[in-house]
């Protein structure tokens, strides 16, 4: 492992959404891109600040029609701050106004043109010189609960629609990565996970967004009992068998992954606003945070070998559903922008 604090890769960045996500009328008011990006702007540690933000592509943020003048704005609001702009989320989930991977002809029709609008503001904002790397986000934009009532013919169907996906991407000259959460069917185990990946084999255009609070439920069987990785009764005490589970899921997912979040869990499912219950993020420092953070991350960051993959040009801090007042606290940031030096410290390059 190397501890090189001159590491200028992979680049850090903050995302937006956590602005946007469990936000809303029956939650807390979301907190406009504007302050977003003030916060990940300002955060320092030793002289050290973060290089961008992801954004999800979808109001009151980042609208999916947004015109060639409001993306040039978009651009120059980034770039003011000396940020960049890496992965995007293109809005998918019938609430904003895409469909289920797995539903009607209809449905899946409105899933691909939000891809297909959210892959054409990527390319826009690359031309634009803002967004010199990342990926567009997708899932399933379906529940468990629905997909196991036929786990074969939806696994297909999704699959079909991603493969549809592909093709729009590469139109766009983009790649899209599947975030692994067990709140999206057909995703919501690791064993699924790869399988829909294989069923998919377009691993130049799709591939995997392993979240490290998200991936952690994949070892619990959270809505999968039958892949889970850790006994039911686990004693996080126990490192050795902790190791095995973790290393079991990093090494069948590591070999599709394409973008990586750093983040923190406690082992607990949590969800606010329409969220649906997925991995609980903590802060990174947060006493009950079952992941050595550093430690952990080089699972993704490295190969089986424990040597250097150089697969991401960037890495992103993932901490969705905290309340207003912990991400109004600047604070926050500094501690965040802490672990993610930390990881790059251990696991970057130059």
């Amino acid at each position: 492992m190397s501890d090189n604090a001159a590491n200028t890769l992979p680049k850090l960045h903050n995302a937006s959404w956590p602005g946007v996500v469990g936000k809303g009328p029956d939650s807390e008011p979301p907190i406009d891109l504007d302050t977003m990006l003030d916060l990940t702007s300002a955060a320092e540690v030793d002289g050290v600040k973060f290089d961008g933000t992801d954004l999800f592509l979808f109001d009151p943020h980042v609208s999916i029609d947004s015109t060639d003048d409001d993306l040039k704005q978009l651009a120059e609001k980034v770039q003011s701050r000396n940020l960049v702009i890496g992965s995007v989320v293109a809005p998918v989930w019938p609430p904003t106004g895409g469909g289920s991977a797995m539903g009607s002809d209809e449905e899946r029709g409105q899933f691909l043109e939000q891809v297909r609008k959210g892959c054409g503001i990527a390319k826009k904002l690359r031309e634009l010189g803002v967004r010199p790397y990342g990926v567009v986000r997708i899932d399933s934009a379906a529940g468990p609960g629905d997909w196991v009532a036929d786990p074969d013919g939806n696994q297909a169907k999704i699959a079909a629609t991603f493969k549809q996906a592909a093709d729009i991407a590469a139109d766009h000259g983009e790649r899209l990565a599947a975030e692994g959460e067990i709140c999206w069917g057909g995703m919501h185990s690791w064993k699924r996970m790869v399988q829909l990946l294989e069923m998919v084999d377009r691993p130049d255009v799709v591939g995997f967004q392993a979240d490290m609070s998200h991936t952690l439920l994949y070892l619990m069987g959270y809505n999968a009992p039958e892949d889970r990785l850790l006994p039911e009764d686990f004693d996080w005490n126990d490192e050795a068998t902790f190791d095995a589970a973790y290393t079991a899921l990093t090494d069948a997912l590591r070999p599709w992954t394409i973008d990586f979040h750093v983040a923190q869990n406690d082992g607990t499912v949590h969800g606010t606003g329409s969220h649906d219950k997925t991995g609980r993020h903590c802060l990174p420092n947060d006493p009950n945070g079952k992941l050595d953070i550093t430690k952990r991350a080089g699972y993704w960051l490295r190969d089986g070998n424990g040597e250097l993959t150089k697969k991401f040009e960037h890495i992103c801090w993932d901490g969705c559903m905290f309340s207003n007042e912990v991400m109004m606290d600047p604070q926050t940031w500094n501690d965040i922008l802490a672990a993610m030096i930390s990881v790059r410290n251990a696991h970057g390059w130059s």
